[in-house]
């Protein structure tokens, strides 16, 4: 049977009078959509047309909650009390549930941004936060989390939905987790690198860490950051070479009915 893999991107980032990533051709290539909900990034407004362009482009909609931190782009470590951080998430996925339905669209995962998803991947008290808050919201939302991470066994063990996600742009730790930004080999550049890094650890189903490393794994969705410069080459260049290789480009509910 053919192999069904997601590409996913983190869209609708600009607020404002910013302009963030290249939503509209973005949503032409990829899959799945994770929406900013305004707290990291994002607006009401550019929440409704990222929702709409989706919708017209049959790519499948989560909500992207991260820590209230638009000056540092949800990127900052926030020591944040785990029964306020489940308002914020509660908060944002409604947001942006409330976005679908007025678009006639659906909701159908969520992916935690930036700092927030990371620390969740290592911290089981963080992990359970955001299942916690997901569930309250809709326990058929699906959990879009981390390959090998805190945050994919604690959705397991709570009877959450879950789909493991590995990175086309991102270099790895040998523990698994990502290379941190401020490091100079964090980025992996340039579309065939991306797809090269990605085709390794789909191949041997492991992350690849920067000193070679493998760590097992079952990647099930691609990312592509949609604020990256090179993002609509490289989601294009893995959408061609996934398909090259005989794999089939499906939503992310589309992946967790034959998970």
């Amino acid at each position: 049977m053919t192999q069904k893999l997601n590409l996913n991107s983190d869209l609708g980032e600009s607020f404002g009078a910013w302009k963030i990533g290249s939503d509209a051709a973005m949503l032409g290539i990829v899959n799945s959509a994770n929406v900013a909900c305004g707290y990291h990034a994002g607006d009401p407004a550019v929440m409704l047309k990222t929702v709409a362009l989706a919708r017209d482009n049959g790519v499948s909609i989560g909500a992207h909650p991260g820590y209230p931190d638009l000056q540092g782009f949800g990127r900052r470590r926030m020591d944040v009390p785990a029964d306020e951080l489940e308002a914020m998430l509660i908060y944002q996925i409604g947001a942006l549930q409330a976005c679908c339905q007025a678009q006639g669209a659906r909701l159908t995962h969520v992916k935690a941004h930036g700092a927030l998803y990371n620390i969740a991947g290592a911290d089981r008290k963080v992990a359970d936060v955001i299942v916690r808050a997901v569930q309250r919201v809709d326990p058929k939302l699906i959990l879009l989390a981390a390959a090998a991470s805190h945050s994919v066994a604690v959705a397991r063990e709570r009877g959450l939905p879950v789909v493991e996600e590995i990175f086309a742009d991102r270099a790895y730790l040998d523990d698994g987790n990502l290379v941190p930004r401020g490091r100079p080999d964090a980025m992996i550049h340039g579309a065939e690198a991306s797809l090269a890094h990605v085709m390794r650890m789909v191949e041997e189903q492991a992350l690849v860490s920067v000193n070679g490393k493998r760590i097992p794994v079952k990647p099930q969705s691609i990312c592509v950051h949609g604020d990256n410069a090179e993002a609509v080459a490289t989601a294009q260049a893995l959408r061609d070479g996934l398909a090259r290789a005989g794999y089939q480009l499906a939503t992310i509910p589309e992946l967790s009915e034959t998970a």
